[in-house]
């Protein structure tokens, strides 16, 4: 309908002088507006107020400029805020949009229409000047308009800035030292202005003469890098020496010694000491921890070709913190750098990316290839991690050899998780013959270095006298430790310790803690005992719903028991409502991992046509399933049964 010149309808003088008039008080407070936030909801209230004042009804207003002989060229854009806040109309973001468009895009079309000797002005009554003078106030608001609904945040941010720097500057001639300091961060960084690296070294002087220890450090950087002022290595050294002053003084003076002698080779360019004073900056080594200066010296190194500041940025990258913004695809691009280098440690980071998809997609056999690497140049993780690509064929043929051989290396060579991964080899015979006091005794120097893992197998050697003599106390101790620590099994270990009062007093509500805490973590037969214990109230109020939610979660996890124990609850009604189809479901799923008593209940189900169509055939082989695993009642009704067919 707007594509065209509409046809005309009488507006009367008086309307046609409103239309005129609020089209150019709105296009004055457009251009007049400063606050953004709340632009909309004042323009729509000042809207309202202006109509209301002027006893005009807004849906009437609408229609006249929507019926308005040059309503495509003067009132698109005005049409398009009353149908984006529904003033006098359906609110219609998609027709405002639209509008907004039809505007900004007449912008071209007016001037060569203006210019057009067939556009007859004065059958529309209107001088050339004011037509093109109303029109380009359409095509200003339409902009407005438009920017406003697509990028209200920038332009938000955009005025935060500018009012950030106003407010600073403000202070900073008022003395006020932070101000200053933060003013040249925004002249440095450009910030809400034009980057000005003279202003910002002026500003950074000033604050650090007055004391103020980041300007004294950005101060120095200036120095160093010769940032708004000419390089001085020896003001550099000392401004930055000045800024960790405090901290400089209280250190060993060896330890000083060491940090002021690789800083002076720092400001020099010299790649392995920046990849060292970012390390103590890192670690808060003889200096403040402080991970934003850190992540400038790595940076500085790594640029400069050092592999390990490559791989210390690559971590940098993958950690997930408010300085570098977690970033696994520049993580993996220095990782590479570093690995390519030769740098052992960047080659195993580089080996669990590719086995992880970390910043790439994955690929086992390039997480094996740089895996094999690392490990030949005595990297005791990559001997694990190889060791594991061998034990499970990961981007290679399995080789359990192979894979003890490695564990072996990196057990004596002190690393816990190969010391617990020699100590699961030797428990079930991996790559070697099975040998339970040598598994105990590697489990044991693996849990003494904290391995979670090998806390709890240690505690279940403990308390089955697998390889030790059995001591429930020194299994609950270990399992105590292993669950602290965060271990899955651990903490459902722990929590069948105070169950079943294995090394401890028995504890129903620490049971019940303890397993909601495994539970938490994914551990399908604590989820499993959490549905047991919300459904018969042990060591917590008894609660049904709660009870089918943890069978539920058990049961996607694929833990056999609590898929049959889902499917009681569906055909008893437990938690939720009766459904015997999902009942024989989830039994099914169940009996088809082996479990027992679910496959006496798929017996049941076909014998008696529970949630299934009526199929003896099929009851009986479940029935002989059952009976076969033990289930007695099964072997009775099978027999029962086949005496019936055989009658």
């Amino acid at each position: 309908m707007l594509n065209e010149i509409t046809d005309s309808i009488d507006i009367s003088e008086d309307d046609e002088n409103f239309l005129i008039n609020f089209l150019k008080d709105f296009h004055y407070k457009i251009i007049k507006e400063n606050d953004f936030n709340n632009f909309e909801k004042n323009s729509s209230e000042w809207i309202k107020h202006i109509l209301e004042n002027n006893n005009k009804e807004p849906e009437k207003v609408l229609k006249m400029m929507i019926n308005h002989k040059v309503s495509k060229y003067w009132f698109t854009s005005f049409m398009g805020f009353f149908y984006q806040f529904g003033i006098g109309c359906e609110l219609d973001k998609g027709k405002s949009v639209e509008l907004y468009l039809l505007a900004i895009g007449n912008n071209s079309e007016i001037k060569n229409d203006s210019l057009n000797e067939d556009f007859d002005f004065d059958q529309l009554n209107y001088d050339k000047d004011t037509f093109n003078y109303l029109t380009n106030k359409n095509i200003i608001i339409g902009k407005y308009l438009l920017s406003i609904f697509y990028y209200k945040d920038i332009i938000l941010d955009i005025n935060y800035k500018r009012n950030k720097l106003l407010s600073l500057e403000i202070l900073t001639k008022n003395n006020d030292l932070e101000a200053q300091y933060n003013l040249a961060v925004c002249y440095q960084s450009g910030d809400g202005v034009k980057s000005n690296y003279r202003k910002a070294f002026e500003l950074f002087l000033s604050a650090a003469k007055r004391g103020n220890l980041d300007a004294q450090y950005n101060l120095a950087i200036c120095y160093m890098d010769g940032m708004g002022t000419q390089k001085d290595k020896k003001k550099a050294f000392k401004w930055f020496l000045k800024s960790e002053s405090k901290q400089l003084i209280t250190q060993n003076k060896g330890e000083r010694k060491e940090f002021e002698k690789n800083l002076k080779l720092a400001i020099a360019n010299d790649s392995k000491a920046q990849n060292y004073v970012g390390y103590c900056y890192n670690n808060g080594k003889v200096t403040n921890k402080n991970e934003t200066k850190a992540l400038k010296w790595y940076l500085k190194s790594a640029e400069n070709g050092n592999a390990m500041a490559q791989c210390n940025l690559g971590i940098s990258y993958l950690l997930n913190n408010k300085i570098t913004n977690k970033n696994d695809k520049k993580a993996f691009e220095w990782l590479l750098k570093s690995a390519i280098s030769g740098y052992t440690n960047g080659q195993c980071i580089l080996g669990i990316c590719y086995n992880h998809g970390i910043g790439t997609d994955v690929n086992e056999k390039k997480a094996f290839e740089w895996y094999l690497k690392s490990a030949e140049n005595g990297n005791i993780i990559a001997q694990v991690n190889l060791g594991l690509c061998y034990r499970n064929g990961i981007g290679t043929n399995k080789n359990e050899k192979k894979a003890f051989d490695l564990f072996l290396k990196s057990a004596i060579a002190g690393y816990a998780d190969g010391q617990c991964n020699l100590g699961f080899c030797y428990m079930n015979g991996v790559g070697t013959d099975k040998n339970e006091k040598e598994s105990f005794k590697w489990y044991l120097k693996s849990a003494e270095n904290r391995n979670e893992i090998a806390q709890n197998n240690l505690g279940n050697c403990y308390q089955y006298g697998i390889g030790t003599d059995k001591n429930d106390t020194k299994a609950f101790e270990w399992y105590m430790k292993s669950a602290n620590a965060g271990c899955a099994n651990g903490q459902y270990n722990l929590g069948i310790c105070y169950r079943n009062g294995v090394g401890t007093e028995k504890d129903k509500v620490k049971a019940f803690e303890w397993s909601m805490k495994s539970a938490e973590n994914e551990h399908d037969k604590a989820q499993n005992y959490l549905g047991y214990c919300y459904k018969n109230g042990i060591g917590v109020s008894k609660n049904e719903m709660k009870a089918l939610v943890w069978f539920m979660k058990s049961a996607e996890n694929g833990y056999a028991m609590a898929q049959c124990n889902l499917g009681i609850c569906y055909k008893k009604g437990i938690g939720t409502d009766k459904d015997e189809v999902k009942a024989f479901k989830w039994y099914l799923k169940s009996a088809e991992n082996g479990y027992a008593l679910a496959q006496f209940y798929i017996g049941e189900c076909y014998y008696d046509g529970i949630g299934i169509d009526r199929n003896i055939h099929k009851a009986i082989d479940w029935y002989e399933k059952a009976a076969n695993n033990g289930i007695k009642e099964a072997k009775s009704i099978l027999n029962n049964i086949l005496s019936d067919i055989q009658d």
